[in-house]
């Protein structure tokens, strides 16, 4: 009986955390440079040109680990200049999602000088959370809509609220039928 209140109690804090880890509020998915990617090609600045990126959006860097990395550097006359010998991070695996987790500048650069004096770079600046209202009715079309990857949408919060109460109910009720 001891293992059977343990097992249930684990239930329950797990249904809890699932709850109490989704936010609900807006989160947009950004795939920089669009259908092609992180290329020399896709035109970045254009790409970003009327977006609007705020904290818990993610943006999604896809391109070819081979031949290419991402470098996310400090200063504005780094980006400017492309000078890549101080970065503070480096993504390397080809599809590298980042996480705009603080309001401010992020300054992302082709790890190939050459292709950073060609355009291939991203000035961020990230604003302060989004409302689901700005989610649902977004200044610029284009930063929500363009910028969601090609996989379905996550279900809103109302509905992982639900959900999270359907594991909970089901939880509780397999706690009592093991009695």
């Amino acid at each position: 009986m001891a293992v059977v209140i343990n097992i249930s109690l684990k239930m329950m804090v797990m249904a809890l955390l699932v709850m109490a880890g989704k936010r609900v509020g807006a989160q947009v998915h950004h795939v920089v440079g669009g259908d092609r990617g992180w290329d020399p090609s896709s035109d970045v600045a254009s790409w970003s040109s009327g977006r609007s990126f705020a904290v818990g959006d993610k943006i999604w860097f896809a391109y070819s680990a081979a031949e290419e990395s991402i470098i996310e550097l400090n200063t504005k006359d780094e980006y400017e200049s492309c000078d890549v010998s101080n970065p503070i991070r480096m993504y390397t695996d080809g599809l590298s999602g980042i996480p705009l987790d603080g309001e401010g500048a992020r300054y992302f650069v082709s790890s190939k000088p050459d292709k950073c004096k060609n355009g291939l770079k991203l000035h961020v600046e990230v604003m302060p959370f989004r409302s689901p209202a700005e989610t649902q009715k977004p200044k610029h079309s284009a930063s929500v809509m363009a910028a969601a990857p090609t996989t379905p949408s996550p279900p809103s919060g109302s509905l992982q609220l639900q959900a999270s109460l359907v594991l909970l109910l089901v939880g509780l009720c397999l706690s009592f039928v093991a009695f």
